[in-house]
């Protein structure tokens, strides 16, 4: 198993004050998944958002998920999945994206149906879908598959 690829890891000093965006690439590996989770809950933090808070938490879960997704639905052997977090210029959106080179299998970006009772899996868009302020689908921005992205509003920002 591979770890993420550090030299794609590129934060983005706005002001030289604080970093307003961190993406990095993963392997399409459940352990990929797990790092990138670890990852965005450690930015997070280090950009103040401490690691019990309520917006690390939340960006922290629906990161696992559309990772677990990326994953599981969108892998292609040999490529890996990328992560970007970042915030608005404002500070008051945090918005987690991430991309894979599946174009064919693309998730509905309306409020998904759950799975049967007795399901074991099909509940991670759902809580996107809850946690998330708006998510959403687009084509990858660096070629072929997509991006699904999540957006969070911070707590005592001027957007709230």
């Amino acid at each position: 198993m591979h770890s993420p690829s550090p030299q794609r890891h590129r934060p983005v000093v706005s002001g030289g004050v604080s970093p307003t965006e961190f993406a990095i690439a993963f392997t399409s590996t459940p352990r990929g998944a797990r790092l990138a989770r670890l990852f965005v809950a450690q930015c997070l933090d280090s950009w103040g958002h401490p690691y019990d808070s309520d917006v690390n938490e939340t960006l922290t879960l629906i990161t696992a998920e559309l990772c677990a997704n990326a994953v599981q639905h969108g892998r292609v052997p040999g490529r890996d999945f990328h992560v970007r977090l970042a915030a608005e210029a404002d500070g008051g959106r945090l918005r987690v994206e991430v991309s894979d080179t599946r174009a064919e299998r693309r998730p509905v970006a309306t409020t998904p149906t759950g799975p049967d009772d007795e399901s074991e899996s099909g509940r991670g868009l759902l809580l996107v879908a809850a946690l998330a302020d708006a998510w959403g689908v687009t084509d990858r921005r660096s070629g072929p598959g997509k991006t699904v992205w999540a957006s969070v509003s911070v707590p005592g920002s001027s957007m709230t």
